[in-house]
């Protein structure tokens, strides 16, 4: 085992709040409390104790979440998490010199561990195994790889190494590494959903449950969700705030039980309008709560070409689309009609047939002539303007018309969505017919600006 797990004592008392009860919300102070009396009881070795006193002094943001979290009120200290076996590649070397310090009570030597800065989703799994492997199985977890299996940004070059570390390993993660006893600035820090971790684990549990209070509360909330599905391409987040869903939480929100216990957080007793959260990983009726974000969907509505999630080549889901679909219906049946769920479905199924006949596939078939002709120059991507256009039909416009449908936003669906298709998809023909017609090849962007990006895919994602 990784790292060690301390035994608890139940019914055990590890923090008692003072009189100002900062954290409950009472006087001025509900982030961070002016003045905690914490006191140690027992069952804590005196290395968890020096953890806990040191960060308390020199982090005391992180003690403040800690100390108000579930895990502290369970005796789960920084050691439980963060400690490490001597020999693992993520060690801190840099932490050792802490037990240096003469200016530090507990700098000494004889409470001395080996720690991890990284806690990843393999530790968590000690407390929390069926969550771990939902998330395992997850397009999350898996979605460094899948854009290196699909993205011509990471595989031609078109971006640098800065924009990639700043934008997209953001949120799709980077694959950790160490250098010269510290994790590397390239790689670090980084809670990507994606991330692949120096102990083969994929993910980041803190992506959604922030460090160090790890709240459900946090993570049930949709603007936990918006950090990275937002903008012109992925925008769930603002189809959300002008679906009717998203306006009842606006109005409610605040009256929501957020901290319900996890598996029971309930449609119609904790809440009124459902959540991403609520709809794609909560339980409800005879559905179950996963951690696997590629339940309950039956159309891959980010692909080019919408398909099932089965086949979907890039990650094909061990799933059934018609059984995920009964699923995600049961969850909308806990505040909706069955008439209301059934025609819904009709709507989008009609939406994903008209982006994917009328739109997707004769741009496709366009683009593909444009190839075969030699128009088109295919050894690069996004250094010609209709490869441009017709990434950005499917990737923004068509992404929106579909979601949009999905997720019941009128204007997302229609103005941001179909009626910008059109304006793209007319764009796109009328400049590749003219090239087909004075058989004229398209001017190529020469100087594409910062196309400096490694195309070699990390060892760590080769099969």
């Amino acid at each position: 085992m990784r790292k060690r797990f301390l035994a608890v004592a139940i019914g055990c008392i590890l923090v008692q709040f003072g009189a100002s009860r900062s954290f409950s919300g009472e006087g001025s102070g509900m982030n961070m409390p002016k003045l905690q009396e914490f006191r140690i009881e027992r069952s804590m070795s005196s290395q968890a104790i020096a953890c806990i006193e040191c960060h308390k002094r020199e982090n005391p943001g992180i003690f403040a979440d800690w100390a108000n979290s579930r895990h502290a009120s369970a005796n789960i200290t920084c050691i439980d998490c963060h400690m490490a076996e001597q020999f693992n590649p993520d060690v801190s070397t840099d932490h050792f010199k802490q037990y240096e310090r003469s200016d530090l009570e507990y700098g000494s030597k004889r409470y001395q561990v080996p720690i991890s800065a990284v806690v990843t989703p393999k530790d968590c799994s000690r407390c929390h195994p069926d969550e771990a492997t939902q998330y395992s199985r997850s397009k999350h977890a898996n979605t460094l790889e899948l854009i290196w299996k699909i993205d011509p940004w990471l595989n031609d070059g078109m971006n640098s190494d800065i924009e990639r570390q700043s934008g997209c390993f953001h949120c799709h993660g980077t694959v950790l590494k160490i250098e010269d006893g510290k994790l590397s600035s390239d790689t670090w820090p980084n809670v990507g959903v994606g991330r692949i971790n120096l102990d083969g684990s994929k993910g980041s549990c803190t992506s959604c449950h922030t460090r160090h209070l790890f709240s459900v509360m946090e993570a049930r909330k949709p603007e936990s969700c918006g950090q990275c599905h937002l903008g012109p391409d992925h925008p769930q987040i603002e189809i959300y705030t002008e679906s009717k869903h998203g306006d009842i939480y606006s109005a409610h929100g605040d009256g929501y039980n957020w901290d319900a216990a996890p598996g029971a957080w309930s449609p119609g007793v904790d809440f009124r309008g459902p959540t991403c959260a609520s709809c794609h990983m909560s339980g409800a009726g005879s559905v179950l709560t996963s951690h696997d974000v590629t339940e309950r969907l039956s159309w891959e509505l980010q692909a080019p070409l919408t398909v099932r999630p089965e086949d979907f080549k890039a990650f094909p889901a061990q799933t059934n689309w018609s059984v995920e679909r009964d699923k995600m219906k049961e969850i909308c049946t806990q505040c909706h009609g069955q008439n209301w769920v059934d025609d819904h479905y009709v709507k989008l199924d009609k939406v994903v047939d008209e982006y994917n006949e009328v739109y997707f596939k004769p741009a496709k078939a366009m683009l593909d002539e444009l190839y075969s002709k030699g128009l088109l120059d295919k050894s690069k991507f996004f250094d010609e303007h209709l490869e441009v256009e017709y990434y950005e039909l499917w990737h923004h416009e068509g992404r929106r018309a579909r979601m949009g449908a999905a997720m019941m936003a009128p204007d997302y669906s229609w103005w941001h969505g179909f009626y910008e298709c059109k304006k793209r998809y007319n764009s796109f023909m009328e400049e590749a017919r003219e090239l087909i017609e004075s058989n004229t090849k398209a001017y190529r962007a020469e100087d594409f600006p910062n196309a400096t990006g490694n195309t070699e895919k990390p060892i760590e994602l080769v099969p």
